[in-house]
């Protein structure tokens, strides 16, 4: 048994194509993988099998192959871009002497140097123990021999059981916590519920410029990098539409193919986020050849996470790269599906915001209101509702209010007081938007 460094970056990696050749985007997606977390790829090995071998997966001739390539390059890792059984792993790591990592466990590190907030680091180590517990009997001698020694002999448990005890206690402990967080999270949405506020969500493959979106539709100032994962953490902003038509934005993590079911598993309070949304920003790399296929695979994760029947709206991002010019499309209905912006120069961003406008505020009533001067108590509420845009005050006495003011707000407000929906000389908004949010945020990520 070799001892297994503590680290070490200069990787070899492996794919195998089941029944045919593994295709170069899959290849170079990994490679953008492993480089995320900071291995220094030295050599692509490929093969085609028509099933996994159950020791190596590989079969004994290419993992000889490997063998001599680690021994040849001074590689002190090996990837595969496949999820790989427990004992293949150790098989694997006996015959290579190096340390060898699956798909799930380099995305599980990758995760574990991303992770900022408490809630992060939470999740990603609870999917890093339910994928390390599996896998406690690899590489370490020590774990299969029984406590002992003179005195000590005796029934006892082994060292392998204590650790399975102690991790399975660890993440009790972490669901625990996470329970609490979820809780939190929980008591927030239905607060936003019960105030009917709409909830926005960012989604999208890993690096089609989610968190660069995020800043300059709020002003934010959350990390965006040009790397797989670059955000992890999901962050709230407020967002609003229109006068009265606040919304709330969330950027949550980017999705993967093959996206462990750990991290799945662990990141569902984060990810209920998106489930409970309103509408889907779907957020796709316009310069990508291979946009549509990652649609697809987001679709696949949305499916896996119960959001697949949440209304969408794509966004296809990074036109100041594709060449494509700003412009909405829209369905047979006459419904927008789809918006061409690019978040780092801002063009297209007002037909972004037209789009959201049409989709969650339909309902937005435009018009005036005649208030007397007794009437000051209404005043005052549509004002906290941000629902006056400008007012004239009568020679007189009272105002002439210009009211913009979403139907279901108007409904409350006329109920809750008592008012004649009469009085009120307002109707539908039409195409002309121009009160719509400008203050998008333009220029570098």
């Amino acid at each position: 048994m070799f001892e297994r460094p503590r680290s070490g970056e200069r990787a070899l990696l492996v794919h195998l194509g089941l029944g045919e050749a593994v295709p170069k985007d899959v290849q170079d997606e990994f490679e953008e993988l492993a480089r995320s977390a900071g291995a220094d790829p030295l050599e692509t090995i490929a093969c085609v099998r028509h099933r996994p071998d159950s020791r190596f997966f590989v079969g004994t001739g290419k993992a000889d192959e490997i063998q001599a390539a680690v021994k040849q390059l001074g590689a002190e890792l090996v990837l595969f871009n496949h999820s790989l059984s427990p004992s293949q792993e150790r098989n694997l790591e006996r015959h290579l002497e190096c340390r060898v990592l699956d798909r799930s466990g380099l995305i599980l590190d990758i995760f574990a140097q991303r992770a900022r907030s408490h809630e992060g680091k939470l999740q990603v180590e609870l999917a890093q123990l339910r994928h390390l517990s599996t896998r406690l009997v690899r590489g370490w001698t020590h774990l299969e021999r029984q406590k002992g020694g003179i005195g000590l002999r005796g029934p006892g448990e082994t060292q392998l059981e204590t650790d399975r005890r102690l991790l399975g206690n660890r993440i009790r402990t972490l669901n625990a916590r996470l329970e609490q967080v979820d809780k939190q999270r929980e008591q927030g949405r239905r607060t936003r519920k019960k105030a009917e506020v709409p909830t926005i969500s960012l989604v999208g493959y890993t690096n089609a410029g989610k968190s660069t979106l995020f800043n300059a539709l709020t002003n934010s100032e959350v990390y965006a990098a040009d790397k797989l994962f670059a955000t992890l953490d999901p962050t709230l902003r407020k967002l609003e539409l229109a006068p009265g038509l606040e919304t709330v934005l969330v950027d949550t993590v980017g999705f993967v193919r093959d996206l462990p079911h750990e991290l799945v598993a662990a990141f569902k309070s984060t990810l209920v986020e998106t489930r409970d949304a309103t509408l889907l920003l779907h957020v796709v790399d316009a310069h990508d050849p291979e946009r549509r296929e990652r649609i697809g695979q987001v679709d696949e994760v949305l499916e896996d996470i119960g959001a697949e029947s949440v209304d969408q709206l794509l966004v296809f991002n990074k036109i100041d790269l594709s060449g494509d010019e700003p412009r909405l499309e829209r369905d047979g209905q006459g419904q927008v599906r789809s918006v061409f912006v690019s978040a780092v120069t801002g063009e297209g961003l007002d037909l972004l915001l037209q789009a959201l406008h049409e989709r969650l505020g339909g309902e937005l009533l435009r018009g005036d209101l005649h208030l007397e001067s007794g009437e000051g108590r209404i005043r005052a509420l549509l004002y906290d509702l941000s629902a006056i845009q400008g007012e004239t005050e009568l020679e007189e006495g009272g105002w002439t209010l210009q009211v913009v003011i979403p139907r279901r707000k108007l409904a409350r407000l006329v109920s809750k007081e008592g008012l004649d929906p009469q009085r009120f000389d307002i109707a539908p908004c039409t195409a002309d938007l121009s009160f719509l949010q400008s203050g998008v945020q333009t220029g570098s990520a």
